[in-house]
């Protein structure tokens, strides 16, 4: 598989960037600082299905970015039966955003894996997350370097596993899907929208979902050297 390969492209949240750990110690830090009153664990449990939810809608063109970062936050509440202004979730929201790129822990490997690649394969990350925060994970977890290009579903004017985002980022690499790999978590944004390029995949899957059998499948970072 390794000779055919000549670009590596990455997703970027819950595969390379640890999203569910800098999160929780972003929610930490905003719900101290508008002296919000509930349990940070109590909260998680409810949001992440949510806002689950929300980014598939976003994903589906169901949902503008405006309403995930309003609705994410006010159904979650709601759901906790906790009483919050417009204006309090407004500002969560934006203090979300702001210090969501304060912590950059990555998944264990990837560093190493990424060390590994570079000396073969042209990097690539394909993400469906907002421009400026994303180019704030990159570079505040010092992982920027590695990349020859970042296409971003603003940017790009379509989200995966739409094939115009994946069209956009092999164009801005001058690579051919043939000889490229996406590796990411989501297996119908990542995985499915790779393959409809024809591109090769890798499925990150430390959330141990069910996939089809044929799918390559890695629940390390480091066992994709395996693959490449």
């Amino acid at each position: 598989m390794s000779k055919q390969i000549t670009d590596v492209f990455f997703d970027l949240d819950h595969t390379l960037w640890d999203f569910d750990r800098n999160s929780g110690l972003a929610f930490a830090t905003i719900f101290e600082k508008n002296n919000i009153g509930v349990h940070l664990q109590d909260f998680l449990e409810v949001y992440s299905p949510i806002n689950f939810q929300y980014w598939k809608w976003f994903r589906e063109e169901r949902v503008t970015k405006a309403q995930l970062r309003y609705g994410r936050f006010k159904k979650t509440f709601d759901a906790l039966k906790i009483k919050v202004t417009d204006d309090t979730i407004d500002n969560l929201s934006e203090d979300y955003i702001l210090h969501l790129p304060d912590n950059n822990h990555l998944f264990g490997g990837a560093i190493e894996l990424l060390d590994y690649l570079k000396k073969e394969y042209t990097l690539h990350i394909i993400t469906n997350g907002f421009e400026e925060v994303q180019m704030k994970k990159l570079k505040n977890s010092n992982i920027d370097t590695y990349f020859d290009t970042v296409t971003t579903s603003e940017t790009a004017g379509a989200k995966k596993p739409n094939p115009q985002i994946f069209d956009k980022a092999l164009k801005a690499a001058k690579a051919t899907p043939e000889k490229s790999m996406m590796i990411g978590d989501t297996y119908e944004a990542d995985i499915l929208g790779a393959e409809r390029m024809n591109m090769k995949t890798i499925c990150f899957n430390y959330h141990n979902l069910k996939m089809p059998e044929k799918q390559v499948v890695v629940k390390d970072l480091l066992e994709i050297c395996k693959y490449l």
